[in-house]
């Protein structure tokens, strides 16, 4: 970056708290990147895309990322950061990703559990909410989401469960990644 050139917050162009994990980073890119990607008539926006695109390319590496985290740093970007965790401050866009990027982890979570022990697949609520690292409100709407969609249920035990419709949303949810992550590679600029 050239001095007078103002700095270029990927975090903010993919709408993500910098302290995301990956599957966060993942879920913002795919959502943003399916939004403004070209075929789409109602939302496209080539320039926005194209900024999607090189963003994740730039998080996405470990060491590339890093590497950003310290020109952000300087930049004094960290003081901002709370905003995408403040409910207040967040746009309803921004909630409803970050929502839908938590409800993503829990099924992911719990279709794994199911899949290691079939017969015993509940996990106690707190494990859940520890793995997320959310509040005790936005886990409860969270789990009353998953719960009122039939997604999860609540065993004998207390525990969620992902469902029969829950593994089945995972599976489509896949299915669905893969053809968009063809889609968008076809249409992202080249590296060189």
């Amino acid at each position: 970056m050239s001095e007078g050139q103002p700095f270029n917050d990927l975090y903010d162009i993919l709408h993500v708290d910098p302290g995301c994990d990956d599957r966060e980073l993942e879920a913002a890119y795919r959502f943003l990147a399916k939004l403004y990607h070209p075929d789409r008539r109602e939302t496209a926006d080539s320039d926005k895309f194209n900024a999607v695109v090189e963003a994740y390319r730039a998080l996405r590496d470990p060491d590339r990322r890093a590497e950003y985290d310290g020109q952000y740093a300087e930049h004094g970007r960290y003081r901002h950061s709370q905003r995408f965790r403040d409910n207040q401050a967040s746009t309803p866009e921004q909630s409803a990703v970050s929502d839908a990027a938590a409800h993503a982890r829990i099924l992911r979570f719990l279709y794994d559990s199911r899949r290691k022990n079939a017969e015993n697949a509940g996990v106690a609520g707190f494990y859940v909410q520890e793995m997320l690292g959310c509040t005790d409100e936005q886990f409860q709407f969270y789990r009353w989401y998953l719960l009122a969609k039939g997604y999860v249920e609540t065993n004998e035990q207390g525990g969620l469960a992902i469902t029969v419709d829950g593994v089945d949303r995972i599976i489509a949810e896949s299915r669905k990644t893969v053809e968009e992550m063809r889609l968008i590679a076809q249409a992202a600029p080249s590296d060189d």
